[in-house]
């Protein structure tokens, strides 16, 4: 791994979110109703599905509340309109951008999100300007003061379990998996009785990028700020180091 601990920015972002719950809920309710449309409401032969659980319970929505979303999205399974779309672009001092986004309306979404780049003084780029990179992988983070497995018994059952990486960093553990095996060791270390601050598949970046310019910083939290409220917006992936 790179050794670029994201720990401290998710906890932030968690934190900052725990006030948008709702959202967080509601974006999470969409990717179960595309997930069970597209394959089925059970997890367990349903791998995007079981994906989705897992980011649900990382953001510590209640069981029962991903259970009537999944049973309320197989029996709306022809009113589900939402699809997918990816845009890559330039933050100030070209820093890479990735947002991916789930909507019912497309020309909403775009319209958006362009304006969020402009506002911030970056720009929409074309499909593949950035994405090269990034590494897609799975990415399991664990916080220490909620771990009591030793840490070279946590490496040892990851690694077993099929993950590529294991740091130790100040605060978290942080497990890195290729995409095909990430339920495979999100399942062990659940198994395991282990708890997790961030278990998805996301979008590292091969390499991190500083600002020290005052003014390209405060453009780069502006167009990810408003890329945040969005509500269509899902994930958004860069390779600032904050």
């Amino acid at each position: 791994m790179s050794g670029h601990s994201k720990f401290a920015n998710i906890k932030h972002k968690k934190e900052k979110n725990d006030a948008a719950k709702g959202k967080i809920f509601t974006i999470i309710g969409r990717e179960i109703a595309v997930a069970v449309k597209e394959g089925g409401p059970d997890p367990a032969n349903n791998f995007k599905l079981a994906q989705v659980i897992a980011k649900a319970k990382s953001n510590n929505m209640p069981n029962d509340t991903i259970e009537r979303g999944i049973k309320k999205a197989a029996g709306d399974v022809g009113n589900v309109n939402y699809e997918y779309v990816t845009y890559e672009g330039y933050g100030p001092n070209g820093i890479a951008i990735i947002v991916d986004a789930l909507t019912d309306n497309k020309n909403r979404t775009a319209a958006n999100v362009r304006s969020a780049f402009t506002k911030g003084q970056g720009s929409i780029g074309t499909q593949g300007c950035v994405s090269f990179m990034f590494d897609k992988k799975g990415q399991i983070i664990i916080d220490k003061e909620e771990c009591e497995m030793d840490a070279d018994d946590l490496m040892m059952t990851a690694l077993d379990a099929g993950a590529e990486d294991f740091a130790d960093e100040e605060d978290s553990y942080e497990i890195v998996t290729d995409p095909d095996s990430f339920e495979d060791v999100r399942k062990a270390l659940e198994e395991a009785g282990i708890t997790f601050v961030s278990a998805e598949v996301t979008m590292i970046p091969q390499n991190y990028v500083e600002l020290t310019d005052e003014t390209a910083i405060k453009n780069l939290q502006k167009t990810l700020d408003l890329l945040d409220d969005d509500d269509d917006v899902q994930a958004v992936y860069h390779n600032w180091d904050e």
